[in-house]
C-alpha cells in the first residue's frame, strides 16, 4: 500500500455485467454478448494487475505489508484512545456499512468526525484461518434457549473478538466485531431489494415509490464496485452444481450476482490497494488475500483520509443529551476494552468514558447493537418511541446442506487452495425466485456457499452426527454403498478427502421473508433476543422442501441447519434487521425513526436533531435478499439529509490519491485540493536541540564514535559526472594538484533503538572538514546526518553508508558535503572487497552559499579510512544509558545491527531471500494508457481474446505517426511503460511524436498464459491487434517494435503469412527475430542430461512455472528457491530476490543488475507472470535449432526461402545487448546475415530510397553494457538505448524530416505532470 507520487489513475472494474437502474433482473448472464467482440475497456493504471497463472497459494494470505519478512506490520488507521479529543462535530457508532457511510460522508462535508468501534482493527493477513485461532476470537452472548427449555444468559469469550454469536429464542444471530463491522465477514453479494418488497405498507410512503433509492444505490455501487464472478476465471464446482439444481427445479432465474470481491489488483474507488481473490472461500471468517471490499478498505479508509479519527475497542453503552442547556449535542458513553481493562469486569461497564458530539450522532452498530444502545439510552432518560426493540427480523435467513451428493462440490474453504481447484468466493451464484408472486412475501433467493476452513471440522461433525437428515429416496444398492464409502472416507481421511462426503456437500444460503415479530429487550442490562415462531413457520417448511428437491436432483442427502435440527427448530441469521424501524406513517406510533433514520423524541412527530440511525435497525421488513446494498443506500440517503440539515455539502467529486496507509491522511490526487485534516502529530520533533532534550528526558540509550577519513578532492572544473569512474578521475587529478582532504567527525546516535529501526538509520554528525583545494578551511560541521546501510534507490541489492552535512567556511561560505560508500553484492565472500567498499567514500561538494541560486557542484573526489585510522577508531566507541546494562545493551544493539547488515552483504548467498512485496514502492512514473482495448476474434483457427493499450502522442510540434510494440513472454505493457523509472519507452516515443499501441498477447502476463499457448499461437493475437489498429488509424503501414519472444511470434506470423507483410512499414527487433539462439547457459539447460529442462521441471513442478513465489509455496518450489541461491553467475550479479532468481532459471539472466534501480528489481514479480511448459519446450527447440518453428511435435521450420521472401521490402533493424545471457547476440547476427544475403545490404530496388544516403536498409547494433530486458527496463535506457531505436524509426517513418532534438529529460517530472493535467 505504498504511496504513488503521481496522480491517481484509478481503475474501475471491467464491467462483465450491467446493473439496470431499477431492476436487478437485467444482469447479463452466462454469455454476455459484450465479451464476444472487441470493445473498449477502462484503461489500466500502473498498479492494475490481472491473474497470471496459478498463483493462488502465493497470494492467498498477506503475511506483512513490510518488505522485511521478519516484521509483521499491518496498516492502522485507528488511533489510540489516549488521543481522543473531548468533542467532535460528529460521533459515529459502529463501522459497518451504515457507520462507514456516515464517517466518510460527514468527513467529506468538512466535519470533525470521531468513530467508535467495539472490535479491534485487523487487516487482511490478520484474520484467523484455523479452528483454534478462530475460537480465540469467538464471543458468545445472549440467552441460550433450545426448544422448550427455559433460557439462561450466556457470556463467554472476548467481547472485542471478531466473531459474535448472539443466542436467542427461535433464532440466533452471527455478527462481526472489528473496524469494518460485519462487512469483514459477509459474503459480499450486492443486490437491490425488489420493487414489490419496497412497496409494502411497512415502509414510509416516500420509499414505496419505485426508484426511491436509485440514486443512492448508484452512489453505493460507485464506492463498493460490485462485479459478478468473472466468466474467464476458473470454473467452480459449487457454482456449476447450483446451475444444475436450478435446471432441475425449473424455478426462478440463475445468474452470477454482483459482489464486492475483487478479481483484479489495483486501487479501489477510495485509493486503497486491493488484490485479486485467491478464491479461498474464507469470506465468513475473514479473507486474508486482500480482495474483500469491506468498509475498512473503502468508506473507512476514505473517512480516515478526510480526517476522521477512529478508535477501536470502544463499546458504546448509551447516549444522553448534553446536560448543559447551553451546549448542543449529545454525550456518548462507552466502555474502553483496551489495555486489558476487561480484567476489571465490574468497573468496565461502570466507569465509562465519554465523548461530546456537538452536532450529530450516527448509530451504525448493527441492528442488535444499535437497538441495545437505544434501549439502554431510553432506560437512562432519553425518551423515544415504545417501538424500540420491536419489529426485528432475521431477513428470512436459512442455512442448509446438500450432503454427500454424486458430484464433487469443493465448498470447504482452504487457506491456501490448490490453483487448479479453487473454492471460489463464498457465494458466486444465485437462484432468484423473487418474481412472479402475488404476495411479495413468497419471494426468496437460493445461493450456494462455502464453509471457511476454521469451521470445517465443526461442520463435518454436525453434518455427520446431527439429526434431521433426509436421505434420497431413489438410490439403488450401489449408490447407497458409494455414499457410505464417501462418508467413511471423510471420517477417516478428513473433510478435504476429495472423494469424501464433505467435499461433495453443497451449502445452501436462503434469504426470504419472515414474520418480522422478533424483539430485543434488556434483562439485567443484557440484551435478550426473541424471534417468535420463525423456525416453525410453514414458509420455512416449504423452502426446506425445495432444498430437499434440489439435493435429490444431485443425489445428495438434505440436512437442515444444525441449529434447526438440534436446538428445537432454531434458525441462525447473519442479517439481523429492524429494532429501530422507520415509521410507515411518519409518527412514533409505528416506528422509532422517520424516513431518514432520525430518532423520534416520543412526542408527536418530533425527532432529535442530529440523532440518526444509519444501519439495518431502521429496515422494517425482511428484504428477501442480501441486505447490505439496501443498508448502504439508505445510509447514503440519511447522511445526505443530515448534512443538508446542517447546511453542509458532501464533497463527492474529489478523488483520493492511491492511499499509503502508513503515511498521514490528506492524500488527494489533485495537489490543489489537498486538505489538512484536523490531526495533530504528537511525536513531532522540530530541531536537533529538541532531539537532545527528549533523549535526556527519556533517558534513552545512545551510542557514538569518531571517525577520520582522508583522500583527495578536486575543486574547480572537470568535476562533471556521477559514475565511479568520474570520482576516480577527479581524485587522480586532485592528487596531482596536492588537493588533499580530510574530515574528523563524531557520529552520535542519540537513541540507538530509533536509529536501528528507522528506515534511513540516521545519526548526527559533528566535527570538521579540511581541503587544501578549497579556500576557507577548516569547515565547521554541525547537525549533519550519517545514514548507516541505507538502501540505494539507483542500484538493486546495494546499501550505502552516506554522509550529508552543510559546512561553513571561515569566510562564511557554505558548502554541502555528500559522501557515500557503496556496499553491494560484489563484496560477497570477499574480505578484501568488503574492506575496500566500507572504507572508500565517494565525495561531492556543492556550493550553496546563495540560497536563491541553484546549487553548483564545485568538487568531487574520494576519501579512505587508513588501517591505522580504523585501529584508532575502535577506541572511540562510547555508550550512554541509565545503567550499565543499558550501556551494554546500547553497544550490543548498534554493533549487532552493523554486524547483521555486514553479514547480509558479505554472506549474501546465505542470507534470507527477498520474496514478492505486498506494498508498492517507487512507482514514480504513472504512465497509464490513454485507451485500452479488449481484442476478441474467432476468425482464425485459434480464437483471440487479448488486450491492447494505446498512448497518445505528446509532441504537438511533430506529425503524429503510429508505432506498434510487442512485448515478450511472461511480461506485458509494463516493460515499455515501466512505472519505477523516470523515463520509460512510452514516455520517450510519445514525446517523440508517436502514438504507441502495445499488445498484451496470450503468452504475456495474463491468466490465459497458463493454457499451453506458444509463440506460434500468439501470432493470431498480434494480427488481431494490427487489424484493430488499422480500423482505428486507417490502412497506412505500421512500424513495429518487438522484443524477444514477441519478436519470435511476430516473425512466425510474417513468415507463415498469418500477418500480411504489406501491413508493415518497418521492424525493430530487440534481441532476436527469426533465428533464436540460446546463450551458453541456456543452451546447456536445453541440451544437458538425458531429460530436457522442461520435462524435468514438469515432472515435479507441474505444467506452469511461476516467476513469483512465497514462503508459503509448495515444498518443491521452496527447494527450487533455495537451490537458486547458487545459480551460476558473476559476483556482481548476485542478489537475493526470489523472482529474479526464478526468472534467471527459466529465461536466463535478464539484465545487468547495475542497469536497474532498486524499485524495479524489488518488484520484479509485478512485471513477470510465468511460462507454461508447452511454450518452454518450443522455445528450447527453437533456440537449439536456431530458427523459428511451428508448434510441437513437428516444429516445422518457418524460415524456408519461400517464407523469407515475404519479408522483402521491409526495413529491419536488429539490436542485442552485449551482455545478453538469454539469447546470444549471434541470434541477431544470423538474421542480419540472412537478410543481407537474400535481399542485399540496401534491400530491393523498389525500397532502396529508405536507406539511401543515410543508413542501410538492414541494420544491426550491439548495445554495450546492457543485457536483455534492461534495454527496456534500465533506469538510463532512455539515454543509452531508446535514441538508437528512435533514429531508425524516424528514418523509416519520417523520411526527409528535420532532425529530432533529444529533449532535456531533467524536466521529466514537470513534463509528466503537465501530460496528466491535459
Amino acid at each position: 500500500m505504498g504511496a504513488s507520487t503521481g496522480s491517481l489513475n484509478r481503475v474501475p472494474p471491467t464491467p462483465p455485467y450491467r446493473l439496470d437502474e431499477d431492476n436487478d433482473s437485467t444482469l447479463e448472464r452466462e454469455s454476455p454478448s459484450a465479451q464476444d467482440r472487441s470493445h473498449r475497456i477502462p484503461s489500466w493504471g500502473p498498479h492494475h494487475t490481472a491473474g497470471s497463472g496459478p498463483q493462488s497459494r502465493a497470494r492467498a494470505k498477506i503475511q506483512t505489508y513490510n518488505d522485511d519478512p521478519d516484521i509483521k506490520e499491518f496498516p492502522r488507521i485507528s488511533r489510540p484512545v489516549e488521543l481522543l479529543r473531548p468533542k467532535y462535530d460528529t460521533v459515529v457508532i459502529g463501522s459497518g456499512y451504515g457507520g462507514g457511510v456516515a464517517a466518510s460522508r460527514m468527513a467529506r462535508a468538512g466535519e470533525s468526525v470521531c468513530l467508535l468501534e467495539r472490535g479491534k482493527e485487523r487487516w487482511p493477513g490478520e484474520y484467523p484461518s484455523g479452528f483454534i485461532d478462530a475460537m480465540r476470537q469467538f464471543h458468545v452472548s445472549g440467552e441460550f434457549a433450545p426448544g422448550f427449555l427455559k433460557g439462561n444468559n450466556v457470556e463467554a469469550g472476548d467481547p472485542t473478538g471478531l466473531y459474535h454469536l448472539i443466542m436467542g429464542k427461535g433464532q440466533n444471530a452471527f455478527v462481526g466485531n472489528g473496524l469494518g463491522g460485519t462487512s469483514l465477514l459477509n459474503a459480499n453479494i450486492f443486490l437491490k431489494t425488489d420493487d414489490a418488497t419496497m412497496a409494502m405498507d411497512c415502509w414510509p410512503e416516500e420509499l414505496q415509490v419505485p426508484g426511491a433509492l436509485k440514486e443512492y444505490y448508484k452512489r453505493a455501487e460507485k464506492v463498493l464496485e460490485p462485479v459478478p464472478y468473472p466468466m474467464d476465471w476458473p470454473e467452480l464446482p459449487k457454482l456449476n452444481m447450483l446451475k444444475k439444481q436450478h435446471e432441475a427445479l425449473g424455478m426462478g432465474e440463475f445468474y452470477r450476482p454482483p459482489q464486492t470481491t475483487r478479481f483484479h489488483g489495483g486501487p479501489n474507488s477510495t485509493g486503497v490497494e486491493m488484490y485479486p481473490s485467491a478464491l479461498t472461500g474464507m469470506d465468513s471468517t475473514g479473507v486474508n488475500d486482500g480482495s474483500k471490499s469491506s468498509t475498512l478498505v473503502n468508506y473507512l479508509s476514505d473517512a480516515w483520509n478526510w480526517g476522521a479519527e477512529m478508535f477501536c475497542e470502544c463499546e458504546v453503552r448509551y447516549i444522553r443529551k448534553h446536560p448543559d442547556p447551553n451546549e448542543e449535542g449529545y454525550l456518548v458513553f462507552f466502555a474502553w476494552h483496551g489495555n486489558k481493562r476487561g480484567a476489571f469486569k465490574e468497573n468496565l461497564y461502570e466507569d465509562l468514558l465519554w465523548v461530546h458530539a456537538e452536532k450529530c450522532v450516527f448509530l451504525g452498530a448493527g441492528a442488535i447493537g444499535t437497538t441495545e444502545i437505544l434501549l439502554r439510552s431510553k432506560n437512562l432518560g432519553l425518551p423515544m418511541s415504545d417501538r424500540v426493540g420491536k419489529g426485528m427480523s432475521g431477513n428470512g435467513d436459512m442455512l442448509a446442506f446438500g450432503y454427500n451428493t454424486d458430484e464433487e462440490v469443493n465448498s470447504m474453504g482452504r487457506q491456501y487452495p490448490s490453483p487448479s481447484r479453487p473454492i471460489g468466493p463464498t457465494i458466486s451464484g444465485i437462484i432468484d425466485c423473487r418474481k412472479g408472486h402475488k404476495n411479495p412475501l413468497d419471494g426468496f433467493v437460493i445461493e450456494e456457499g462455502a464453509v471457511p476452513k476454521a469451521l470445517t471440522p465443526l461442520f463435518q461433525a454436525m453434518l455427520e452426527l446431527t439429526p434431521g437428515k433426509e436421505y434420497p429416496t431413489d438410490h439403488g444398492l450401489m449408490a447407497k454403498v458409494n455414499h457410505v464409502l464417501a462418508s467413511l472416507g471423510s471420517r477417516i481421511l478428513g473433510p478435504y478427502y476429495r472423494k469424501g462426503s464433505i467435499e461433495r456437500t453443497q451449502v445452501y444460503l436462503i434469504m426470504s421473508h419472515d414474520s418480522n415479530q422478533a424483539t430485543l429487550t434488556l434483562k439485567n442490562d443484557q440484551p435478550v433476543l426473541e424471534f417468535m415462531g420463525v423456525g416453525r413457520s410453514g414458509h420455512v417448511q416449504k423452502l426446506n422442501e425445495i432444498l430437499k428437491d434440489a439435493t435429490e436432483a444431485v443425489g445428495g442427502t438434505f440436512v437442515q441447519n444444525p441449529f434447526y435440527a438440534a436446538l428445537g427448530q432454531q434458525e441462525i441469521t447473519v442479517h439481523p434487521i429492524g429494532g429501530a424501524c422507520m415509521a410507515s406513517d411518519g409518527s412514533p406510533a409505528t416506528g422509532v425513526t422517520n424516513q431518514f433514520g432520525e430518532v423520534f423524541t416520543g412526542e408527536d412527530n418530533n425527532t432529535y436533531p442530529g440523532l440518526v440511525v444509519t444501519d439495518a435497525a431502521v429496515i422494517p421488513s425482511a428484504l428477501g435478499v442480501n441486505p447490505f446494498a439496501t443498508i448502504t443506500a439508505l445510509a447514503e440517503r440519511s447522511v445526505e439529509h443530515a448534512a443538508q440539515y446542517l447546511g453542509k455539502r458532501i464533497d463527492l467529486e474529489t478523488k483520493n490519491d492511491i492511499l499509503d496507509l502508513f503515511q498521514p491522511p490528506g492524500q488527494f490526487s489533485d495537489e490543489t485540493l489537498r486538505l489538512r485534516p484536523r490531526r495533530v502529530d504528537t511525536l513531532r520533533i522540530a530541531t536537533a536541540s529538541e532531539l537532545v532534550a527528549t533523549t535526556k528526558s527519556e533517558k534513552a540509550s545512545s551510542f557514538g564514535f569518531t571517525e577520520v577519513m582522508s583522500g583527495y578532492i578536486h575543486y574547480g572544473d572537470g568535476v562533471q559526472g556521477d559514475k565511479v569512474a568520474d570520482y576516480e578521475t577527479a581524485a587522480k587529478t586532485a592528487r596531482g594538484l596536492c588537493e588533499q582532504a580530510r574530515f574528523f567527525l563524531s557520529v552520535k546516535a542519540w537513541d540507538v533503538e530509533t536509529v536501528i529501526n528507522r528506515a534511513d538509520h540516521s545519526a548526527m554528525l559533528t566535527g570538521t572538514f579540511t581541503c587544501a583545494g578549497i579556500k576557507g578551511s577548516p569547515f565547521m560541521v554541525q547537525r549533519g546526518s550519517f545514514h548507516l546501510f541505507s538502501v540505494d534507490p539507483k542500484a538493486p541489492g546495494t546499501r550505502n553508508l552516506t554522509y550529508n552535512f552543510d559546512m561553513v567556511s571561515t569566510d562564511k561560505k557554505i558548502y554541502h558535503f555528500h559522501g557515500f560508500k557503496v556496499v553491494d553484492s560484489s563484496v560477497a565472500l570477499g574480505p578484501w572487497r568488503f574492506w575496500s567498499a566500507t572504507s572508500t567514500l565517494y565525495v561531492t561538494i556543492t556550493d550553496i552559499t546563495e540560497p536563491n541560486e541553484d546549487p553548483k557542484v564545485v568538487g568531487r573526489g574520494m576519501m579512505h579510512i587508513t588501517p591505522s585510522d580504523f585501529y584508532s577508531q575502535l577506541f572511540t566507541f562510547t555508550t550512554s544509558g541509565k545503567n550499565l546494562l543499558a550501556k551494554i545493551s546500547s553497544a550490543a544493539s548498534f554493533l549487532g545491527f552493523f554486524a547483521r547488515q555486514s553479514a547480509n552483504l558479505f554472506l549474501a548467498p546465505f542470507t534470507y531471500q527477498q520474496y514478492p512485496a505486498v506494498t508498492y514502492n517507487g512507482y514514480i512514473n504513472d504512465t497509464s494508457p490513454d485507451k485500452s482495448y479488449e481484442i476478441v476474434s474467432s476468425k482464425e483457427s485459434g480464437s483471440v481474446h487479448t488486450l491492447m493499450h494505446m498512448w497518445e502522442s505528446q509532441n504537438p510540434s511533430r506529425e503524429r505517426k503510429i508505432l506498434f510494440m510487442v512485448p515478450g513472454a511472461s511480461v506485458d505493457q509494463n516493460i515499455f511503460s515501466l512505472p519505477t523509472i523516470e523515463v520509460n519507452a512510452i514516455n520517450y516515443f510519445t514525446r517523440a511524436g508517436y502514438r504507441v499501441y502495445v499488445t498484451v498477447h496470450r503468452i504475456c502476463q495474463l491468466k490465459v498464459a497458463e493454457n499451453n499457448w506458444t509463440t506460434y499461437d500468439s501470432r493470431h493475437d498480434i494480427k488481431a491487434c494490427l487489424e484493430m489498429i488499422r480500423q482505428e488509424e486507417g490502412t497506412e503501414k505500421i512500424y513495429t517494435i518487438c522484443h524477444c519472444m514477441g519478436a519470435v511470434a511476430f516473425a512466425s506470423g510474417l513468415l507463415d503469412g498469418t500477418i500480411p507483410a504489406e501491413w508493415i512499414k518497418g521492424i525493430t527487433c530487440s534481441q532476436v527475430f527469426m533465428n533464436p539462439i540460446w546463450a551458453t547457459l541456456n543452451m546447456f539447460k536445453a541440451l544437458a542430461g538425458p531429460i530436457p529442462f522442461d520435462k524435468l521441471y514438469a515432472a515435479f513442478g507441474g505444467k506452469w512455472f511461476s516467476c513469483s513465489s512465497s514462503t508459503d509455496d509448495s515444498y518443491f518450489q521452496q527447494l527450487v528457491n533455495q537451490i537458486l541461491r547458487f545459480y551460476p553467475d558473476t559476483r556482481a550479479e548476485m542478489c537475493n530476490n526470489v523472482s529474479c532468481h526464478r526468472c534467471s532459471l527459466v529465461f536466463g539472466r535478464l539484465w545487468n543488475h547495475r542497469n536497474l534501480n532498486e524499485a524495479t528489481h524489488r518488484q520484479i514479480n509485478r512485471f513477470f507472470g510465468g511460462v507454461n511448459m508447452t511454450l518452454l519446450h518450443l522455445l528450447m527447440q527453437m533456440g537449439v535449432r536456431g530458427h523459428v518453428t511451428g508448434n510441437a511435435p513437428l516444429c516445422k521450420d518457418l524460415t524456408t526461402p519461400n517464407n523469407i521472401s515475404k519479408l522483402e521490402g521491409i526495413p529491419i533493424m536488429l539490436f542485442s545487448g552485449s551482455d545478453n545471457h538469454v539469447l546470444s547476440p549471434e541470434a541477431t547476427e544470423k538474421t542480419y546475415g540472412i537478410l543481407r544475403d537474400r535481399f542485399g545490404c540496401e534491400g530491393t530496388d523498389a525500397n532502396r530510397s529508405i536507406g539511401k544516403g543515410n543508413a542501410a536498409f538492414y541494420e544491426r547494433h550491439v548495445v554495450p553494457g546492457y543485457g536483455h530486458l534492461d534495454c527496456w527496463m534500465g533506469r538510463e535506457a532512455y539515454k543509452d538505448v531508446f535514441p538508437l531505436i528512435r533514429r531508425t524509426v524516424d528514418r523509416v517513418c519520417r523520411p526527409g524530416a528535420s532532425a529530432y532534438k533529444e529533449p532535456d529529460w531533467k524536466d521529466w517530472r514537470t513534463w509528466r505532470d503537465a501530460k496528466k493535467n491535459v
